[in-house]
C-alpha cells in the first residue's frame, strides 16, 4: 500500500492503482469523458486533470500510476489537489476546447437531461468563449439500425471504439484522419454487427451515438424507472424499464457484477415495441372455424365444456420459454388436482430430468466462475447468440490470460480466439476417450470447464451426448470439491425454473413432443408456448400475451401479462433466483397468468389454495424453499449428478450439432412482434449470405 495526500486527507492505496482511483478512494469527485472503468486507459479528453504537487503541469489522473509519483523533499506522502486554483482553470480550458466544435443543441438533443458533457459543463465550465470561427462539420454516418449517429457533437473520447474492440470483441469502429478531420466510423458505412452494440450508445459521454429507435421519443424525467431482469435469453441480466404513462419508453442496463457487469443485448434492450404490438388484450374463444372476442365467462365456460367432459390422461399441459415460476406453479397444482400426468416444460426437446439432480441442468461455475477457469469446452452451443453476456464473460477471461477454447458443434465466429475441434458427437466421443489432443489441454488444466449447449441436447440422443460430456468432465477432473466444471448453457429463462417445480412428466405421463402430437390429447393447456404448433385433434387453451403461433392454434385464448407487467419469479441458467417487477400494467382485459389461472379453477371445480400473489408465494417457498432465496444460488451436489449422468451411457447419433435458433432476433413473441427486431434481422440476414457469397 502507498500513502496519498488528497485535498489534505491521508489514503492507503494499493500502488497499481491510478490517481483517479486514489482521488475517488478520499472521497474527491474527478470528472472524465474518456475514462471507463470497464474500458483501456485512452487518456483523451484531459478533463481528469488534477495538481500534483512537483509536477511541472496538471497531469492526467486517469493514466498516472500512484507507484510514479515522487514523495516529498522530506519523504512526505506525493500531495494531490483537485480543487486547487491551477486545476480549475485547466479543467476550464478543456472544457471551452471541448466546446469549441460542439454545437450545442442542447435544447433538441436527445442526450439532454443525462448528458455527461452537459453537467460538466455546468459544474467545470466557463460562461463564455474565446472561439469565434465556424464550428466544424461531420457528415452523419449510417452504422446500422439501432444507433443513429450525430457525428458533430462527438469529442473523440473513443469509448465507444474500445468498447466494441475489447468487450463486444468487434472492432466495427474506428477513426479516420487526423486533428480536425478525425473522425469516427465504421467501415464503408457498413451497419455493425455486433449483437451489444447498443451499449455504445449508454457510452457515448456527449450524444454523438443515440439508441435510433427512441430518438425524440421522450426525455429522462418524463419516465418512472423500475428494476426488472431480462427474459431474453437465460442469463437474467439486471436491466431498468422505463414507462411513460402504461407504455414502456425504454430498456436499460442496471450495474450486477454477477451476472451482465453494465450491458445488455441489443435484443434485451430494443424489444421496446414488440410489448405493445400484436398484444392479446381479450379474451377470444374459436365459433365456427374462427376466433371471435369474448368475455372471460365465455371463455371460461368454453373450458370448462371440454375439461369436465375429458379423460384425465386425454389432458395436458405445456409451458414455453418466458413463463414464470408462479405461474408455472398454480399450472402445476391445476394438473395435478385434474389428475393428469401428461406436463412438460422442455420446449426445445431437451433430454434432461430432474431426478438426476439439480447440478445436471444448471450453470454449476456460474458465470463469475468463468473467470477462473484456464480451459473450456463448448459443446453444442454457440454462447455468442445463445447468452451473450456469458459470452462476454468468457472473452474477458480470454483478455485476462489466453487460454484454450475448443468448439464442437457449428463453426461460428466467438469473437475470441478458439480452437474448432469438429462438427458433432462422435468429436465429444474421441475427447472422452482421450483420442483427441484438446483432451491432453482440458486435463492439464487445473479449472477445466465443459459447457453443453440446450441444442446439444434437444436430439434424440441428447440423454447419451448429456452422459457423455458428464463422463469428460469427470475424466478431466473438471469436477472436484474445489471447483465445478460442468455447466448446462439454457437458452430459455423460464427452462430452470420450471425444471426446479418438477414441471415434467409424472408417471405414464407424455412428453413435449407426445403432447403436442396429433390426435394424443383431447385438450391442451398451453402457457406461452409458441415455438410448437399442437397438432390436430386436441382443443387448445393458450394462455400468453401476443397473436403468435400457439394463440393462431387455439380454440380458447386467455390473454396474459408480458414480464414488464407483472412482478414474476425467473431461475437463470446458474439457478440463480430472480424477481421482476412491475413496471406497468397489461392492456384491455389482459390478467396476470397466475390470477388467470385460479379464477379458471374455481370454474372447473379445483379451486386452487390461493387468492393472492402472497399466499402463491407461500405455498410456493413451502413446497421448493430454495425458490424464497432472491438473487441466491442453491448449492447442489455436483459430484454426485455428474456421477450419474456418467452412468447413463447410450448410443451418440453421427449427425452435427445445429443451432439453438434459426435467428437471434425472433426468438420469442415479443422480438418477432418487434419492427426494430425484425429490421436487425434483415440486416443480419443480409450479412450472413453476403458472407456465404
Amino acid at each position: 500500500m502507498t500513502k496519498l495526500l488528497v485535498d489534505g486527507t491521508e489514503v492507503d492505496v494499493p500502488a497499481d492503482f491510478t490517481l483517479l482511483q486514489a482521488c475517488e478512494v478520499a472521497g474527491a469527485e474527478i470528472p472524465r469523458f474518456c475514462f471507463h472503468e470497464r474500458l483501456s486507459i485512452a487518456g483523451n479528453c484531459r478533463m481528469c486533470l488534477v495538481e500534483l504537487k512537483g509536477a511541472p503541469k496538471p497531469v492526467a489522473s486517469c493514466a498516472y500510476a500512484v507507484k510514479d509519483c515522487r514523495p516529498g523533499p522530506n519523504g512526505e506522502p506525493p500531495e494531490v489537489l483537485t480543487r486547487s486554483g491551477l486545476t480549475k482553470k485547466a479543467r476550464e480550458g478543456v472544457m471551452e476546447f471541448l466546446l469549441i466544435n460542439h454545437p450545442l443543441d442542447c435544447p433538441i438533443c436527445d442526450q439532454g437531461g443525462h448528458c455527461d458533457l452537459q453537467d460538466q459543463a455546468m459544474a467545470y465550465g466557463v460562461d463564455s468563449t474565446r472561439y469565434k470561427e465556424n464550428k466544424r462539420a461531420v457528415e452523419e454516418k449510417y452504422i446500422g439500425p439501432l444507433v443513429r449517429t450525430a457525428m458533430n457533437r462527438c469529442i473523440h473520447c473513443t469509448r465507444c471504439v474500445r468498447f466494441l474492440a475489447e468487450v463486444a470483441g468487434v472492432p466495427d469502429l474506428g477513426a479516420i484522419g487526423r486533428g480536425e478531420d478525425m473522425e469516427i466510423t465504421s467501415y464503408l458505412e457498413n451497419a455493425m454487427g455486433s449483437e451489444l452494440q447498443g451499449n455504445v450508445a449508454d457510452l457515448c459521454p456527449v450524444g454523438a451515438l443515440v439508441p435510433k429507435p427512441q430518438s425524440y421519443n421522450n426525455r429522462p424525467w418524463e419516465l418512472t424507472k423500475t428494476d426488472s431482469i431480462d427474459v431474453m435469453d437465460a442469463v437474467g441480466s439486471a436491466i431498468r424499464v422505463d414507462v411513460r404513462g402504461r407504455e414502456v419508453m425504454q430498456i436499460s442496463p442496471r450495474v450486477n457484477e454477477e451476472i451482465n457487469e453494465e450491458w445488455i443485448s441489443d435484443k434485451t434492450r430494443q424489444i421496446v415495441d414488440g410489448l405493445r404490438m400484436q398484444r392479446l388484450d381479450r379474451p377470444f374463444v374459436r365459433e365456427n372455424g374462427r376466433l371471435r372476442p369474448a368475455s372471460w365467462g365465455e371463455a371460461f365456460a368454453a373450458i370448462a365444456a371440454k375439461v369436465k367432459g375429458a379423460d384425465p390422461k386425454k389432458i395436458g399441459a405445456v409451458v414455453g420459454d418466458l413463463a414464470g415460476v408462479e405461474e408455472i406453479f398454480a399450472l402445476k397444482e391445476l394438473m395435478g388436482s385434474l389428475g393428469t400426468a401428461n406436463t412438460d416444460c422442455r420446449q426445445g426437446g431437451e433430454k434432461i430430468d430432474p431426478a438426476w439432480g439439480r447440478a445436471a441442468y444448471t450453470f454449476n461455475p456460474t458465470i463469475p466462475g468463468i473467470e477462473e477457469a484456464d480451459a473450456i469446452l463448448l459443446v453444442g452451443t454457440n454462447p455468442r447468440l445463445e447468452a451473450s453476456l456469458l459470452n462476454v464473460r468468457i472473452r474477458k477471461r480470454w483478455r485476462m490470460a489466453p487460454l484454450a477454447v475448443g468448439l464442437i458443434g457449428e463453426e461460428v465466429d466467438l469473437t475470441y480466439p478458439h480452437l474448432y475441434l469438429g462438427a458433432g458427437a462422435e468429436t465429444l466421443s474421441e475427447l472422452a476417450a482421450g483420442k483427441h489432443s484438446f483432451a491432453e489441454t482440458l486435463s492439464k488444466a487445473e479449472r477445466p470447464l465443459v459447457i453443453v449447449g440446450s441444442a446439444a441436447l434437444s436430439r434424440a440422443d441428447g440423454a447419451a451426448v448429456l452422459a457423455a460430456a458428464a463422463g469428460l468432465a469427470k475424466s478431466v477432473g473438471a469436477v472436484k470439491p474445489e471447483w465445478n466444471g460442468f455447466a448446462v448453457l439454457h437458452s430459455a429463462a423460464a427452462r430452470v425454473g420450471a425444471l426446479d417445480l418438477g414441471f415434467v412428466p409424472g408417471e405414464g405421463g407424455l412428453d413435449f413432443a407426445g403432447i403436442t402430437a396429433p390426435g394424443a390429447l383431447d385438450v391442451v393447456f398451453n402457457l406461452g408456448s409458441d415455438e410448437v404448433d399442437v397438432g390436430a385433434g386436441a382443443f387448445v387453451i393458450y394462455q400468453g400475451t401476443h397473436g403468435d403461433r400457439g394463440a393462431m392454434r387455439a380454440d380458447v385464448i386467455l390473454p396474459g401479462a408480458a414480464y414488464t407487467e407483472k412482478s414474476a419469479t425467473y431461475v437463470n441458467t446458474e439457478g440463480r433466483v430472480q424477481m421482476t417487477n412491475r413496471a406497468g400494467f397489461p392492456p384491455g382485459d389482459a390478467r396476470e397468468d397466475w390470477a388467470i389461472l385460479r379464477a379458471l379453477s374455481d370454474v372447473l371445480g379445483h379451486k386452487l389454495p390461493f387468492d393472492s400473489l402472497g399466499a402463491l408465494r407461500r405455498a410456493l417457498y413451502a413446497a421448493h424453499p430454495h425458490l424464497a432465496g432472491i438473487d441466491a444460488i442453491e448449492a447442489a451436489d455436483v459430484v454426485k449428478a455428474v456421477d450419474a449422468l456418467a452412468g447413463l451411457g447410450g448410443s451418440l447419433g453421427k449427425e452435427a450439432f445445429g443451432p439453438a435458433f434459426a435467428d437471434f432476433f425472433m426468438t420469442n413473441p415479443i422480438a418477432r412482434a418487434s419492427r426494430v427486431m425484425a429490421e436487425c434481422s434483415s440486416v443480419a440476414h443480409g450479412r450472413t449470405l453476403q458472407a456465404a457469397e
